[in-house]
């Protein structure tokens, strides 16, 4: 059996692994994919090992809030997607999509009766923890979580790291172990296992397979499900496949102009990996697999010492350095935060600093009130936060740096800060493809002081919080083309 590092590993229940149960479960929630997975490969060793057949549970929640159109149908295309992919496989792959808020309950324990052994998704984000947790309370066998979130393991970090330097010298000390102990790429390749032709009745019955209309994201079908109707699927699909085209395209036509781009609008430069690291339809082990390979990368030309600065440690060029930075410090710096403190949603999570100076600027005069309708439909009187929510609106997405000025003038046009810190969640989760996730809320924190210092000159609202103007995005930004494409309202 292969060996998952112990630091991605936690048990959930004490109970034995059950050498004579039916199969392996592996439930799949937060990696939705085949490639680079950490607790598939654990499965798929657990099966090998007893010889059974193994059984994978994608599991879909309903009814919860902000669930809609637009997010069911992105994990929906995954879910057909790993459909196709695993046609053939000697496994079950049953996708199972919660018709009714409530309904999956008892789902997992129910297939755990008949289990060796179930392995799941480590997520520290959402409400899957507590899924999960309650799961385990009623599951009789050895329950795995099996962490494939970043590069750096979430338990690797003993506490949390309040800024993105401290972080990053953290990471360049504790990483470059970490990166001896990959995932493997293909865990099914030359996979020989005993075949299920199908979950036992009496669960089959009660909790049927999703049909396949549902999968392809019929109108029909996503109406009957207890959602959010009003906010249509995005443009981009969702899936494994899809993930790995838009990995393939940045790497070949945006990356050599990362650094110098990808804060500018009409550059194109950016990822646009966000959403599907988010659905978990493709790992940040592969993303830097893939960037490693396109840089003839080898593991030795990582610095020697850690100096926190964000470039030269890698030992990649500069636009591959800047486009690191972003993927594995500034997003597994939102996991740590997330995975180690329980009030990573709640305002007052915020630094002391920055709580102390938005309370003595809560009664300043604001230029602006505007109501969440007015902010949701971008009608407000300036142009280019109008644009980023028209993007955000109509696409899933937010560009990058147009996330930060969104987020600080909805600050300046709020009635208080804790208003604020509501409507910019809101927002972000009922149209965002990459929303409910640690980077969500380290992006709206950000806004408000979090991983940041106090700055001056003081300001009317801000008080020391760091302060952006549409302004001044106009004057250092390239962003004609953008404003014509999304100037125009949602």
């Amino acid at each position: 059996m292969t060996s998952t590092p112990d630091l991605r590993l936690t048990l959930r229940t004490g109970g034995p692994i059950d050498a004579g149960g039916a199969f392996v479960l592996y439930w799949m929630t937060a990696a939705r994919r085949t490639q680079f997975n950490f607790a598939l490969e654990r499965a798929v060793a657990h099966a090998r090992r007893l010889q059974r057949p193994l059984v994978i549970l994608d599991d879909l929640r309903t009814g919860r809030q902000w669930d809609s159109d637009r997010l069911h149908r992105f994990v929906l295309d995954g879910m057909a997607d790993l459909s196709r992919r695993l046609a053939g496989k000697p496994l079950l792959y049953y996708p199972y999509v919660e018709p009714a808020k409530g309904s999956g309950d008892g789902l997992v324990p129910a297939l755990a009766e008949h289990a060796c052994v179930v392995v799941a998704d480590a997520y520290p984000c959402s409400y899957w923890p507590k899924v999960v947790e309650g799961a385990a309370r009623r599951v009789r066998v050895r329950l795995e979580q099996v962490d494939s979130c970043g590069l750096l393991p979430m338990l690797a970090a003993s506490k949390v790291y309040k800024t993105a330097a401290s972080f990053r010298r953290f990471l360049q000390t504790a990483l470059p172990e970490h990166l001896s102990a990959m995932p493997v790429k293909a865990p099914l390749a030359h996979v020989d296992l005993p075949r299920l032709k199908a979950l036992p009745p009496e669960v089959a019955r009660r909790w049927p397979r999703a049909s396949e209309d549902l999968l392809a994201g019929k109108p029909a079908s996503l109406a009957r499900l207890p959602i959010d109707h009003g906010v249509g699927p995005a443009p981009a699909r969702g899936g494994e496949t899809a993930a790995a085209r838009t990995l393939r395209t940045f790497l070949r036509e945006r990356l050599a102009r990362y650094a110098r781009g990808h804060n500018h609008p009409d550059d194109i430069a950016s990822s646009d990996l966000s959403p599907y690291l988010r659905a978990g339809h493709i790992g940040v082990h592969r993303v830097f697999d893939e960037l490693a390979a396109a840089q003839g990368w080898l593991p030795d030309r990582l610095a020697g010492r850690a100096t926190g600065k964000r470039e030269g440690w890698w030992g990649m060029d500069s636009d591959a350095e800047a486009f690191l930075d972003e993927l594995v410090t500034w997003r597994e710096l939102g996991y740590n935060f997330c995975h180690r403190r329980d009030d990573f949603a709640d305002y007052a999570s915020l630094p002391d600093w920055a709580r102390q100076t938005l309370a003595e600027h809560a009664s300043d005069e604001r230029p602006y009130l505007y109501v969440l309708d007015d902010l949701a439909c971008a009608g407000t009187d300036d142009a280019v936060w109008n644009a980023a929510q028209t993007q955000l609106a109509r696409t899933g997405r937010l560009h990058n740096y147009l996330r930060m000025l969104w987020g600080k003038k909805i600050l300046q046009w709020s009635p208080s800060p804790e208003a604020a810190t509501e409507r910019m969640v809101e927002l972000n989760h009922r149209f965002a493809l990459d929303g409910r996730d640690p980077n969500s809320y380290t992006g709206v924190f950000w806004c408000l002081g979090r991983y940041d210092r106090p700055w001056g000159p003081e300001r009317p609202i801000f008080g020391k919080v760091r302060y952006m103007t549409s302004a001044s995005a106009r004057r250092k930004l390239r962003m004609t083309a953008y404003l014509d494409t999304y100037g125009g309202g949602p």
